[in-house]
């Protein structure tokens, strides 16, 4: 997210030392669009630390602008639309930043892209007004435009109106949909589902990671040929797709990485893996002794850990 924080606390009780607790939130990528990279915090003495994807390493040699652009073509080939569920905060931007830079280089077929989602839109002005949390090359590619705007081109239109997104049902033109959601659980990306995922000529582009049980996970695993909507059984007769390489979380490595400069940088005494599957926290955790952290637990909820 645009800004994100790591939070730090710094502890005294009475007389006894002072402990520097941090907790990670979610580790960004290195080398993504728009954001820079993720750092760290010296002198920490115990941290909460996330582990989304501790067991796992993301696809080497994934492309996501050229996954992007595979998608896209298709769809206008095959006259259909172009679904793609996304986080509202941090994911729709980036696909929009890269969905630009196909435009400009004259790459993307001239078909409509909407941004279906009002906090999307309005994150995006947020986005728009802290150029100075940029990173190098999205700064580069603003200066080097005429409307000095990487998340605005000349098909792409952004709804707030109810109206204008229900005007999409009908729209029977080659067209991309980027709608939150990103996990298919509420909002608008919804009724563009259930109005074309019985559709061939659909393609269902996942940006994201979809937690068990959600209805994009579901989706995205294939493994039931109906699906219910709103309540309503839907046959899934659209392509289903993932955009390679576009998760914003760091990944196995990276989360080494991040929790190993921490503790080279301080004294960590324990690291509490948490926001994660109970496998990537159980893959992880011998990992991270193994590269020379002293303590790492996987809190239960509701347990409590004395900072001694």
């Amino acid at each position: 997210m645009l800004g994100a924080a790591i939070v730090e606390l710094d502890l005294k009780e009475g007389a006894g030392d002072p402990v520097k607790l941090v907790f990670s939130g979610d580790i960004g990528r290195s080398e993504m669009p728009i954001l820079k990279d993720p750092v760290t915090v010296p002198g920490a003495n115990y941290v909460i630390m996330e582990a989304t994807y501790g067991n796992r390493n993301h696809e080497a040699g994934g492309d996501a602008l050229a996954s992007l652009l595979r998608a896209a073509k298709s769809t206008f080939d095959s006259g259909g639309k172009l679904i793609i569920p996304a986080f509202a905060v941090g994911r729709t931007q980036e696909i929009v930043y890269r969905l630009n830079l196909l435009w400009e280089s004259g790459d993307l077929p001239r078909m409509q892209v909407f941004v279906d989602s009002p906090l999307a839109v309005n994150a995006t002005s947020v986005f728009r007004e802290h150029v100075e949390c940029f990173e190098d090359a999205t700064i580069e590619q603003l200066l080097s435009e005429e409307d000095e705007d990487p998340l605005s081109f000349g098909s792409l239109h952004y709804i707030r109106d109810v109206k204008d997104s229900i005007r999409l049902n009908s729209f029977h033109e080659p067209c991309i949909i980027i709608s939150s959601s990103g996990m298919c659980e509420s909002g608008r990306i919804l009724h563009h589902l259930k109005n074309n995922i019985g559709k061939p000529n659909t393609t269902i582009m996942f940006a994201g990671y979809q937690a068990p049980h959600t209805l994009g996970r579901i989706i995205q695993d294939g493994t039931k040929d109906i699906v219910k909507i709103f309540g309503e059984p839907y046959e899934v007769r659209a392509k289903v797709c993932k955009l390679e390489s576009s998760s914003g979380h760091a990944d196995q490595t990276g989360l080494r990485g991040w929790a190993k400069t921490m503790h080279e940088s301080g004294d960590v005494k324990k690291i509490a893996l948490v926001h994660c599957e109970l496998d990537s926290a159980q893959t992880l955790e011998p990992l991270l002794l193994g590269d020379g952290i002293r303590s790492v637990v996987i809190p239960a909820r509701g347990e409590s850990i004395p900072l001694t």
